[in-house]
C-alpha cells in the first residue's frame, strides 16, 4: 500500500527547455536517501500541461529506471480529454509504474456524471490502480465526496488526493468511501490535520526541497503522535505559503536550483522562472527551514 510522505516530483529541464535527466537522477536519489515513501512523475508540479504524451512518457520511464525498485512511481495520466488521458494510460501501462494520479479534465468543466464517466473509462483501459485527483483551484472543477464515493467501488481506483484545503471531507470522504479507500492530501498548509484526521499519505510540493522533515511530520502524524508532528514540521511551514507565491511550481523549481538539486531552473512557458520580487522573500524562507544554498 502506497502511502506517507509522496512528492510531486518537478522535472529538471536543460536552458534550451529539453528535460536534463542527470539532474532527474539526483532528485530521484535524494529522496531515496531522504525516506520519501513514494514519487509522483509528471504530475501538475512536473508540468505535465506542457510535456507532450511522448515525452512525458518518457519521464515517467527514466523515473522508474533511476529508482530501480527502490521507491515506488506513481505515473501522471490526467488529461482535459479523456481520449487523451486513455493514451497517457495505455503507454504508461507498459512501464512498471505503482499507480497512475489522473487530475479531474480541467478547463471544460465537466458535470459530475461526466468525471465518473471519464474515470471509469480511463480505468478501465488498465489493471494498474487509479488515484483520483481533486483540485479545484486549478481545474474549475470540484469532484465532491458523493462522486468520488461511486468511483471507488471501481476496483483499480485505490485513492484520491484532495487538495480543496477542505479538511471536513476527510471524515466524509472516509465515511462514504470506507476504510480500504486511500485519502491523500494534496494541500501542504492543512496536511498534517488531514493525516491526524485519517489520511494516509500527503502528495506535496514542499516535499521536493525538504524530505527529511516532510518524512518525519508525516509519520509522526499517522502514528497518532500530535505534538511530534506538530514539532517536526515548525521550521519548514511557512514554505507551504511560499512556495507558492507564484504559480506552481515556479517557486520550487527555484529553490531546488538554488539548493543544487537540478543544473538549471529552466521553467516551460507559459510558466517563467519565478520574479525577481519573490527571491528575498523565498531565500528568507529557506533560511528558516535550514535550507543550505548554493
Amino acid at each position: 500500500m502506497i502511502s506517507g510522505s509522496i512528492v510531486a516530483l518537478i522535472t529538471p529541464m536543460s536552458p534550451e527547455g529539453s528535460v536534463d535527466y542527470a539532474s532527474l537522477e539526483r532528485l530521484v536519489e535524494f529522496h531515496i536517501n531522504n525516506g520519501t515513501d513514494a514519487i509522483v512523475a509528471v504530475g501538475t508540479t512536473g508540468e505535465s500541461a506542457t510535456l507532450p504524451l511522448r515525452e512525458h512518457v518518457d519521464v515517467v520511464a527514466h523515473a522508474i529506471k533511476f529508482a530501480a525498485g527502490r521507491i515506488p512511481v506513481i505515473g501522471g495520466n490526467g488529461a482535459n480529454a479523456t481520449a487523451e488521458a486513455i493514451e497517457l494510460t495505455h503507454a504508461m501501462s507498459k512501464l512498471d509504474v505503482a499507480a497512475m494520479l489522473g487530475v479531474t479534465p480541467y478547463y471544460n468543466k465537466p458535470p459530475q456524471h461526466g468525471l465518473i464517466a471519464h474515470y471509469k473509462a480511463v480505468a478501465a483501459s488498465t489493471d494498474i490502480p487509479q488515484i483520483l485527483y481533486n483540485v479545484p483551484g486549478r481545474t474549475s472543477v470540484d469532484m465532491k465526496p458523493e462522486t468520488v464515493a461511486q468511483l471507488a467501488s471501481v476496483p483499480n481506483i485505490i485513492a484520491v488526493k484532495e487538495a480543496t484545503g477542505d479538511l471536513s471531507r476527510v471524515k466524509k470522504l472516509r465515511e462514504l468511501c470506507g476504510d480500504d479507500f486511500l485519502l491523500f492530501s494534496g494541500d501542504d498548509a492543512t496536511a498534517r490535520e488531514f493525516l491526524e484526521l485519517g489520511g494516509n499519505g500527503v502528495i506535496s510540493v514542499a516535499n521536493n526541497i525538504v524530505p527529511a522533515q516532510f518524512k518525519a511530520m508525516c509519520d509522526a502524524a499517522l502514528r497518532g503522535d500530535d505534538a511530534a508532528a506538530v514539532a517536526a514540521e515548525a521550521e519548514i511551514k511557512d514554505l507551504y505559503k511560499a512556495l507558492f507565491c507564484e504559480a506552481n511550481p515556479i517557486p520550487v523549481k527555484w529553490a531546488a536550483h538554488r539548493m543544487g538539486l537540478i543544473s538549471h531552473g529552466t521553467i516551460r512557458l507559459p510558466l517563467t522562472e519565478l520574479s525577481e520580487e519573490f527571491h528575498g522573500l523565498l531565500l528568507q524562507t529557506m533560511k528558516k527551514a535550514r535550507i543550505e544554498v548554493k
